[in-house]
């Protein structure tokens, strides 16, 4: 008997110690699995990596899960090496980054930097940084380059808005042997793997040097002013979410953010590098971040100008068509909120016929009295006001009897606030209405504008798009 008891106890001890040992496994696996990095991401990233990295993704299904990526916060650590100009010394408006590489055919980096500066006026100058990364292995190249735009641009260099960088090889990462997605042949990978990679280490660079940033290729031209109609675009965004704003309708020319994600797309461009082309993984990086609609203005201010391709100097002849030289009269459209009776068609709300993209009010047949209204966050001094209604492919769907008006003294809650008393400035002809030098003749302070249809009609309305230009804004 006391044998037995004996026995006993020693399996209970062999037991206890069987679990203790498992259980001090179990937490050093766990632990492995989260600090095994492969460079970019932990392990326990890489199932998420697998599953996104395809043309077909489906963001929303991932948006939680990136977003709380603590990886993704922190700059990547890389040594950059300065072959012109010197860090900023203050921070600007807008960074616009270029990366370039040698090509067979053709060369048009120093073109594309000369209209970046030739369209800019010396105010705009002050608000500007552009950053061009040479990101050719061959050193030569790299040394010509940066002495023909030291030669050209000694000037801006001086002045603290050009910079030139590089990154050594030893920073890429494999690029040899890499995935074949897309039945792309493996030079045709290894190109654009690297181009990813390039802008990554570009992004990186970028992200505390502006409030904002645009990618532009090195064979691109500018319209006037660009600038200028860029920050009036994200001021009429101001108080709505976005994450990539588009300002043509090619590639990755004329792509905006904020900042403060260039961070997390530079990690993004990294971890799906071989993956897919930069332009796609562009798209999925807005849908992960809660961006699901394309927001794009029109018209475009930056075209492509290249013949030659950088990969193997094939021809590339896409040119975007919704691009103007000149510098557009695109309207302020202050801050406002949008409101009206009318029946509405699906989703084709207010607040679509008060931008400048590419959308539209669509309400159904309205009737006398009916209206779209707009009231402005703050008084205003207006110069100019155009409203176009109807599309090409719906003529008919015009507002055929209206009047446009605009108002003072708000009165109501912030949700249902209106003006008491309305001027009215016009009627509608032929769908549309335009009137100028609209501060000469309102005396007042506009609060509010309002469309009024004036006759019931069979047909439906569609309002294209609302243009206001300010002359001032009035303190309150």
């Amino acid at each position: 008997r006391h044998n037995l008891k004996y026995f006993d106890k020693m399996r209970c001890l062999r037991k206890r110690s069987a679990v203790s040992f498992l259980g001090i496994l179990v937490v050093c696996l766990l632990f492995m699995n989260l600090y095994i990095e492969d460079g970019y991401v932990l392990e326990g990233d890489k199932e998420l990596i697998r599953e996104t990295a395809t043309h077909q993704l489906s963001p929303e299904r991932y948006v939680h899960s990136f977003k709380d990526l603590s990886n993704f916060s922190g700059s990547i650590n890389i040594s950059y090496r300065y072959l012109a100009g010197t860090p900023l010394p203050r921070k600007r408006y807008l960074t616009i980054g270029l990366s370039s590489v040698k090509r067979k055919k053709g060369n048009y980096l120093l073109e594309t930097i000369k209209s970046i500066f030739e369209q800019s006026s010396y105010e705009e100058l002050k608000e500007i940084a552009v950053v061009v990364q040479l990101a050719d292995f061959d050193s030569a190249w790299c040394e010509g380059m940066v002495q023909d735009i030291s030669q050209k641009f000694a000037h801006h260099i001086i002045a603290g808005r050009l910079i030139v960088i590089h990154v050594p090889e030893d920073y890429y990462p494999v690029l040899d042997g890499l995935k074949r997605n897309y039945n792309d042949p493996e030079d045709r990978v290894k190109f654009r793997s690297k181009q990813n990679v390039d802008y990554a280490f570009l992004l990186n660079f970028c992200a505390n040097l502006s409030d904002y940033y645009v990618m532009l290729e090195d064979d691109v031209r500018c319209s006037k002013n660009f600038l200028t109609a860029v920050k009036k675009v994200i001021t009429s965004r101001e108080g709505s979410y976005w994450v990539t704003l588009e300002f043509s309708k090619l590639g990755y020319i004329g792509k905006l953010y904020h900042s403060r994600d260039l961070p997390r797309l530079a990690h993004f461009l990294l971890m799906f590098y071989q993956e897919m082309p930069c332009d796609w993984l562009l798209i999925h990086f807005r849908g992960l971040l809660a961006q699901k609609e394309v927001i794009r203005f029109k018209p475009s201010l930056f075209q492509h100008m290249g013949y030659y391709s950088s990969y193997k100097g094939a021809e590339n002849k896409l040119k975007d068509d919704d691009f103007e030289e000149e510098s557009f009269d695109i309207p302020d459209n202050p801050p406002a909120n949008l409101h009206t009776n009318m029946n509405v068609f699906e989703n084709y709300e207010a607040s679509k016929a008060y931008s400048s993209i590419d959308e539209y009010f669509w309400g159904k047949a309205p009737s006398t009295g009916d209206f779209y209204g707009i009231v402005f966050e703050k008084p205003i001094k207006i110069s100019k006001i155009k409203v176009v209604t109807g599309t090409e492919d719906r003529q008919n769907d015009i507002l055929h009897h209206g009047a446009l008006e605009v108002g003072e003294k708000i009165v109501g809650s912030k949700k249902g606030r209106q003006c008491t008393t309305y001027l009215r400035l016009g009627e509608f002809k032929n769908g549309n209405f335009e009137i100028t030098d609209v501060e000469h003749k309102v005396l007042f302070d506009i609060n509010c504008m309002r469309i009024l249809v004036t006759k019931s009609q069979k047909e439906w309305l569609i309002i294209r798009s609302i243009s206001v230009w300010t002359s001032q804004t009035v303190n309150q």
